[in-house]
């Protein structure tokens, strides 16, 4: 690493920007201890069971093309400022619904704040991190979604034992969702203590704000030094959506369709409906929430892997290990489902699953995704990188309820486990190795 960089700061506003992770992750997997007891509450079929988890991903869409362009604009602090407000907000509307309906536009808010959050904060931890440790620094991010989903398992086991099976279909889905408001408050407070992106304080114009952050940061030379490489890198830069499309159309490929393959893994199957997958297979209610815990702590454990070895091993090793192990899983996971087979072995299936998703492709598609678009163009890259990611979501999420009911649920985990195969064959033949390079040269790279 080079010497005079201020590696606490660095850790300190990178932990605050990966707070939206936490949120993320706690608001999206809420619905995993809820959808049991919504689905009693308002009498719901397959497809609208499938719609109460998966409506707030429609937000998430809209929210990722929104939040990269007003990033852009706005800067990505005060853009992560807008999503604290709105995060509190619709958890708020999300406790109180009186119908079906209500509830989902609740959850759309909800989701406008995930999908700009999921865009803007590793963007900005991106480019507030030295490439040496930069992809150990943006997984971060994927370290608070995981620990956000831990947190609100926990919570979700806590609160059903609070009253009778009546009491929870009646109210108890309600404290679960509106348990967010807290952490939300929290985010929005933290936030204050952090400066504004760099490289996008250069890109507005602002180089003398911009060289106070970066030698906060890394002193002096390495300020100049780095001053000097966004100015030239902004100089060769159009920053509209043609050049987009034309110059950056391979790592805007790239980084759609890594995205897109992460969530056709399957891997929110585990996370939105872990407790009715654990029921399915025998297990009883206290016991299947118990199981989701031990689902979000592995999930946490093995996010500590990529974070070790993702600036040493690379982004490619940990993506092809990673999607291996994961195809592998869910044949097992099919075939146990399909013969009877015993409970603790089901649960190790998904647990060795989730492990080699949370130490690959969990936090490396969103470090991929960060690093290789251009400054002038990131927002926009990203804002149709994350809304193809979200869109993926929502189609797993909606499909899946509908999917066990008319496949059966061997077929449905072995289709998971085919995609897995092909996203292992797009990493090995397309995706680049991004390790130890900065910004500015990965983006050369591809000019050249």
């Amino acid at each position: 690493m080079r010497s005079g960089v201020n590696l606490g700061y660095i850790l300190l506003i990178s932990l605050v920007a990966a707070f939206g992770g936490f949120l993320f992750g706690y608001d999206t997997a809420v619905v995993s201890g809820a959808i049991g007891f919504l689905q009693a509450h308002f009498g719901l079929s397959a497809e609208l069971k499938g719609w109460a988890a998966s409506s707030v991903l429609v937000g998430c869409m809209f929210g990722a093309m929104c939040g990269g362009p007003v990033g852009d604009r706005f800067g990505r602090k005060a853009s992560l400022l807008w999503c604290a407000g709105l995060f509190a907000a619709s958890s708020v509307a999300s406790a109180v619904p009186s119908t079906l309906g209500q509830f989902a536009w609740a959850r759309f808010a909800g989701g406008l704040a995930i999908g700009a959050a999921s865009i803007l904060s590793p963007m900005y931890i991106a480019e507030v991190s030295p490439e040496k440790i930069r992809g150990r620094l943006v997984a971060l991010y994927q370290l608070a979604i995981v620990v956000g989903i831990l947190v609100v398992f926990f919570v979700n086991l806590q609160i059903p034992r609070l009253g009778d099976e009546a009491w929870n279909v009646d109210r108890g889905w309600r404290w679960m969702f509106g348990s967010l408001v807290l952490p939300s408050v929290v985010f929005g407070a933290l936030l204050a203590l952090v400066p504004e992106s760099p490289r996008w304080l250069m890109k507005a114009g602002l180089e003398g704000r911009a060289l106070d952050v970066l030698d906060r940061i890394g002193g002096a030379e390495n300020a100049a030094r780095e001053i000097g490489e966004i100015r030239a890198a902004l100089a060769q830069e159009e920053g509209g959506w043609s050049e987009l499309f034309s110059a950056y159309r391979r790592p805007l490929a790239i980084g759609a369709l890594l995205a897109v393959f992460s969530q056709f893994s399957g891997i929110n199957t585990v996370m939105y409906y872990a407790p009715e997958i654990f029921k399915a297979a025998g297990a009883a209610r206290d016991s299947a929430f118990a199981q989701t815990v031990t689902v979000g702590a592995v999930n946490l454990l093995f996010t500590f892997v990529a974070i070790a070895f993702v600036d040493r091993a690379g982004r490619r090793p940990l993506l092809i290990i990673g999607t291996a192990v994961q195809a592998a899983s869910l044949f097992v996971v099919g075939l146990l489902f399909g013969r009877g087979g015993p409970g603790w072995l089901l649960l190790g299936g998904i647990l060795a699953f989730v492990a080699a998703f949370a130490m690959a492709m969990g936090p490396v598609s969103w470090i991929v995704n960060s690093e290789i678009f251009p400054t002038k163009l990131r927002g926009r890259a990203m804002a149709i990188s994350i809304f193809l990611l979200w869109l993926a979501c929502f189609v797993v999420s909606q499909t899946f309820p509908m999917m066990l009911e008319a496949l059966g649920p061997s077929r449905t985990f072995w289709v998971y486990g085919g995609l897995g195969l092909l996203s292992m064959l797009f990493v090995l033949l397309c995706v680049p190795e991004t390790k130890g390079r900065t910004l500015e040269e990965i983006e050369a790279g591809w000019r050249q």
